[in-house]
């Protein structure tokens, strides 16, 4: 049985045999289990096993509550008494307790064979009715299936059923645009009970915003599709709701399947469809915190009442990822998406949400092109290339097929301006035609069957240009020139990150889009470190950052900017220098250089030293060395001595209060930085700014009111440091002596 397949009873003391029931009335019981995620197991005793769910939010007395409820393997009944801790390592690792328990019976029988008799149909049904007697669960309740696993767990309306407030007015805002939920690439299928798969549609990506008739269509980069795809914003003009539909738009040959190449040359005759996966907004309820079955449900319901012919719901199955994704290959389709039946919609790229891909298709670099040869123009063939684990250029084939004469235009305008006359493979290929060398920062998409013995492609075919992502929409600055601003800084920026545990801050689809901090780095490819720090009993491995290879990982990973410790990974709790933020609130960047002049007068007259840099936004950090002497305590208490010191000497524009609102135009002196695991933007880090301002290091004569941090940009800062070269190093150099300075400030008052 599955139950005794999934534990090791040596190791944990959950019941282990299926013992025959008495004859006594028929029980049920609820048990609170804290495993990975907090959640209730409803378990409902029939026929000698407790049918079981898994209840992530718990039952509910209110019959507006409609919990979603995965149908689990069946449990021993003597489960129902157990309460104790499942060991770490073990199946549903945790703690167990019994929240309510007692009888159940159903509207037309106490007698436990027609109960049970009840019970089984109700299974096979798909619907069971039945009444808990509990001390906390009493009444009517229903289970109803949805999809598979996947139930829902209701109270029925009667006089146990907790009294509902009156019925809320309040509607939900409707968003103009969500920023889209991204599935992660994985290698293999699999099957679960607890997640569903789709179809991977070869299309585009799109948002439906329609608001009664009016219909915005939007790209996941937030662009409008409206007059690229007219005849589907004509059929979504015919909805007479409020409501935000996800999916995706494709162009489907003549046996049904979608093409992404019949889409980019699509003309008025190709048979357009928008295959809808998700709904996220609908008549003043935003749906995005619902599980992904009851959201899809409803999407259901929806998209079958509308009876548009182009406008289509996308279908699923539950568990069988394998055999959806043999099907898929079987069709040659795309791939499949996998999704977790309880996911909420999160606008980034989520594990919850996995996709697998079926033939090889691979991102590579163009590095080349061939002359053309008859009738061909522009050019014959791509030659194309990956970086490998230790970021060398490694030539992968040569491309030709795939190429309309638009596409074999639209690719050579491309490369023609990143033309070079060095080749940027180590080892230049042998070709049966002159080569045009170009600069590798081309991204496209290869199909092929296989690699061939000495790693070339078999039957490629060329599937179009990926569009490097634009990271600063007014700049027009890329993901690409991000890459190429830390590999110029790489030898400036690395002596800052080397040997420290680092905090990566995502944005996955540029500034304007989510964002999210990183510290965890799980399965890191071959050749990249990362180093476990525990706290308050939580071990997180940090990613270091020791190499141009292991920087450019983290860049790759769209951390626009980087976060180290103050201290190094073999001496945490001694920090290599002391920092005072001076972070300002609606208040003239005059006001921050007076202050910054203020601390470094003070520092100066005790004879300690100091360095300035700009932290990327409006602010100035000041950074003293320590060199790993002291501990966190002892340089956060020498900040906050210089702090109140400078706070008293200029009241009227700074402040010692940490919360922005209690400090309405004023500079928070702040020194709270200087604590175990904390972190701040880099020396030479760039920052998710508007300008791709970068946090830089600058003298004390350039701290003037003429002071711009604006002017440092990924633009500038190379060509600065190839002049003046890094003036901050010293804060990595000799330590000043705390103990000295303290006994220099005992001329001023604090």
């Amino acid at each position: 049985m599955k139950y005794k397949e999934k534990r090791d009873f040596s190791k944990t003391s959950e019941p282990k045999t299926f013992k025959k029931s008495a004859d006594k009335p028929l029980r049920f019981c609820v048990q609170k289990h804290a495993a990975r995620h907090l959640h209730y197991d409803f378990r409902l005793e029939c026929c000698g096993v407790l049918l079981s769910w898994a209840v992530p939010k718990g039952p509910s007395l209110d019959p507006k509550d409609k919990r979603l409820a995965i149908h689990v393997e069946d449990h021993p009944v003597d489960y129902q008494y157990f309460e104790g801790v499942i060991p770490k390592g073990n199946y549903g690792a945790g703690t167990v307790e019994i929240w309510d328990a007692g009888t159940v019976t159903t509207y037309d029988s106490t007698e436990r064979k027609a109960i049970e008799k009840e019970l089984v149909a109700g299974m096979k049904k798909g619907h069971i009715e039945f009444i808990l007697h509990g001390n906390r669960l009493k009444g009517a309740f229903v289970l109803h299936q949805l999809d598979g696993k996947s139930w829902l767990l209701i109270k029925k309306k009667d006089h146990d059923a907790a009294k509902s407030l009156p019925q809320s007015t309040h509607k939900d805002k409707m968003p103009q645009f969500i920023p889209p939920m991204l599935a992660t690439l994985i290698d293999e299928p699999f099957d679960s009970d607890e997640w569903l798969f789709e179809v991977k549609w070869d299309g585009y990506r799109a948002q439906a915003v329609i608001d009664k008739n009016k219909v915005a269509l939007i790209s996941r980069n937030k662009l409008s599709f409206n007059q690229k795809f007219p005849s589907i914003v004509q059929e979504l003009q015919q909805i007479p709701a409020k409501v935000i539909l996800d999916g995706e738009i494709v162009a489907l040959d003549d046996k049904g399947k979608s093409h992404f190449q019949l889409l980019q040359n699509y003309k008025k005759k190709t048979a357009l469809c928008y295959y809808v996966f998700d709904i996220l907004y609908k008549d003043g309820k935003d749906l995005r915190e619902r599980p992904l079955i009851e959201r899809k449900e409803i999407l259901k319901k929806f998209i079958k009442q509308l009876a548009l012919s182009h406008i289509r719901y996308s279908d699923h199955v539950v568990r069988d990822g394998k055999k959806l994704f043999k099907a898929a290959e079987k069709e040659q389709l795309e791939g499949i998406i996998g999704k977790k039946i309880t996911s909420e919609y999160a606008s980034r790229r989520s594990s919850d949400w996995v996709k697998i891909k079926t033939s090889m298709r691979q991102e590579q670099l163009i590095c080349g092109f061939t002359e053309p040869r008859g009738s061909r123009k522009k050019f014959g063939a791509l030659l194309m290339g990956v970086y490998d684990n230790s970021h060398e250029l490694q030539y992968v084939g040569h491309v030709g097929g795939g190429f309309s004469e638009k596409l074999l235009e639209s690719v050579y305008k491309k490369l023609k301006p990143l033309v070079v006359k060095k080749c940027p493979f180590k080892q230049p290929p042998k070709t049966n035609m002159p080569v045009t060398w170009v600069r590798p920062t081309v991204l496209a998409e290869v199909s092929f069957s296989e690699w061939t013995e000495d790693k070339s492609m078999r039957h490629p075919v060329f599937k179009g240009v990926k569009e490097d992502k634009i990271f600063w929409p007014k700049e027009k600055y890329t993901k690409g020139d991000l890459l190429a601003y830390y590999e110029k800084v790489a030898p400036y920026i690395l002596p800052y990150l080397k040997n420290r545990p680092i905090t990566l801050h995502r944005f996955p689809d540029g500034i304007t889009g989510s964002d999210f901090y990183q510290k965890n780095i799980e399965n890191p490819p071959k050749g990249i470190k990362t180093v476990p720090v525990t706290h308050e009993g939580k071990v997180t491995n940090y990613l270091l950052i020791d190499s141009v290879k292991s920087l450019l990982y983290a860049i790759q990973l769209a951390s626009i900017d980087l976060h180290p410790f103050l201290a190094r990974k073999n001496s945490l709790d001694a920090p290599d220098y002391c920092v005072i933020d001076l972070d300002p609130h609606d208040i003239a960047f005059d006001a921050v250089v007076e202050a910054a002049l203020e601390v470094h007068a003070l520092l100066d007259a005790i004879g300690v030293a100091h360095y300035c840099k700009t932290s990327g936004g409006k602010g100035l950090h000041i950074l003293i060395p320590l060199k790993g002497k002291y501990s966190f305590d002892q340089s956060k208490q020498f900040a906050e001595l210089i702090c109140h010191i400078v706070h008293k000497k200029l009241p009227k524009t700074t402040s010692l209060e940490r919360k922005s609102e209690k400090r309405p135009k004023k500079i928070y002196l702040d020194y709270l930085q200087n604590r175990p695991g904390q972190s701040i933007a880099a020396p030479y880090s760039v920052r998710p700014r508007p300008g791709a301002t970068v946090s830089t290091p600058i003298t004390w004569k350039e701290v003037t009111k003429s002071l711009d941090p604006a002017a440092f940009t990924i633009e500038t800062v190379p060509a600065r440091l190839e002049k003046i070269g890094d003036t901050f190093a010293p804060v990595l150099g000799k330590g000043v002596n705390l103990k000295k300075a303290v006994a220099n400030l005992h001329h001023y008052s604090i």
